[in-house]
């Protein structure tokens, strides 16, 4: 664990300066640690219609509501609505990942999502709710295992792309949750 925060403590996220001016979202990547393992808890969103994202491997997290002084409120209520963890009492933020730029559920305005890095000091009990099918733990050795990284066909229409991903599980993990993790991953080696 203390990799990460030593990482997390040195790295410079980029900010989108003109974040404040489109939609906002912000996202959770809760870590424990297990024995000798560290873990970060991925949840595997509900297939909703209308939902982009459905079905995706991602971090708890959503949009940022006009209660939300700051995307780190707005990490910690998403989470706790969606897992039930509540962060203020089960861990605390360490640190950041850099602004991701993304679509927007609707509009042609892009939005800006913010990654924080929590660790948990205490057990936690996962209680999902309806946005999430499952929640997992996945073992940050095998994020760091080169020999685990696969590729996969993505396609939009008639644009068809060879991305990146991991098969944890079962479950695909790719796009921008797999961003994030390649960003943690550097922080942590470094």
């Amino acid at each position: 664990m203390q990799s990460v925060v030593d990482g997390l403590k040195h790295f410079r996220p980029r900010r989108r300066w003109w974040r404040r001016w489109v939609k906002r979202s912000a996202v959770a990547l809760i870590m424990r640690q297990r024995g000798d393992e560290m873990q970060v808890l991925m949840i595997e969103r509900a297939e909703r219609e209308g939902d982009p994202w459905s079905g995706h491997m991602a971090f708890p997290g959503g949009r940022m509501d006009k209660g939300d002084m700051t995307g780190l409120r707005t990490a910690m209520r998403e989470t706790e609505e969606e897992t039930g963890i509540y962060l203020g009492r089960a861990g605390h933020c360490i640190g950041r990942l850099s602004d991701i730029v993304s679509r927007p559920h609707s509009g042609r305005r892009p939005m800006v999502v913010t990654p924080y890095v929590f660790h948990l000091h205490t057990a936690v009990s996962i209680t999902p709710n309806y946005e999430v099918a499952e929640a997992v733990w996945v073992p940050l050795d095998f994020l760091q295992n080169e020999e685990h990284r696969q590729s996969m066909q993505w396609q939009r229409g008639t644009l068809k792309l060879t991305l990146p991903c991991y098969f944890y599980e079962g479950k695909r993990i790719w796009g921008m949750s797999l961003r994030m993790l390649d960003e943690l991953m550097t922080v942590i080696k470094s």
